[in-house]
């Protein structure tokens, strides 16, 4: 958080300290790792509610995220209005048309192939809620004065791997979605332009007849994601 008075630093006692024997962090971390492996990108979903409660839990568990400065500087919007998701979804819909249609280019539209994805949208207002996750560039105090925030991206990119990681142990589905471009987020959720809006998660349950890309199930394997340097 940004104080504009002089705040100087104040060590606290580490208020929580988890310490595993090394038998039960490789038990932890193995058990972790192949809950993850559950967690499927789908663009089925299943028009069922998810209490608003859920969706505050989880955005709850983002803003625990380390940050730049401990500026914190990410916002997000969850929607659940059907007449709101329909307008975006017409938005995004009409920027991907201009995508598909030749601004990608061939070789990202080649690499996009096996995703299977295309102009249609649906999951942007048949999934229960939207959660448009927006990047604040720089902040700005009750009067009005501007601040800098520092390493935004990374900031947010982590805040958003927790947020993904807490819908999945709340056992719901998020779908990624980014249209290029997507200023027009900020106008239909009335977002200031000091914010950049970086993503949209569609959040819930997928449908019955829910499929994923064959391709999605190949992951690297452990040796060429992982360089280790010990003596």
């Amino acid at each position: 958080m940004y104080f504009r008075d002089k705040v100087s630093y104040q060590p606290l006692p580490l208020p929580h300290r988890v310490r595993l024997p090394d038998a039960e962090a490789l038990a932890a971390a193995g058990a972790f790792r192949d809950y993850m492996a559950r967690r499927h990108t789908v663009r089925d979903f299943a028009p069922d509610p998810v209490p608003l409660a859920v969706i505050e839990a989880c955005v709850a568990a983002a803003g625990t995220a380390p940050s730049g400065a401990n500026h914190q500087p990410w916002h997000f919007v969850a929607i659940s209005d059907t007449a709101m998701k329909a307008r975006i979804r017409a938005a995004a819909e009409e920027e991907e048309q201009a995508f598909y249609a030749g601004g990608a280019g061939d070789e990202w539209l080649r690499a996009l192939e096996p995703i299977g994805t295309g102009v249609s949208k649906p999951h942007l207002d048949v999934a229960p809620w939207l959660v448009v996750i927006f990047a604040q560039r720089y902040g700005t105090t009750r009067d009005g004065q501007r601040y800098k925030n520092y390493y935004v991206p990374e900031s947010v990119g982590i805040a958003t791997g927790f947020l993904i990681a807490a819908l999945h142990h709340a056992g719901l589905t998020a779908l990624t979605h980014t249209p290029n471009p997507m200023k027009f987020l900020n106008g239909l959720c009335g977002r200031p332009d000091s914010e950049k809006p970086v993503m949209i998660l569609a959040v819930g349950h997928p449908a019955a007849e829910a499929t994923v890309p064959a391709v999605a199930k190949l992951k690297k394997p452990l040796d060429e994601i992982l360089t280790v340097r010990q003596p």
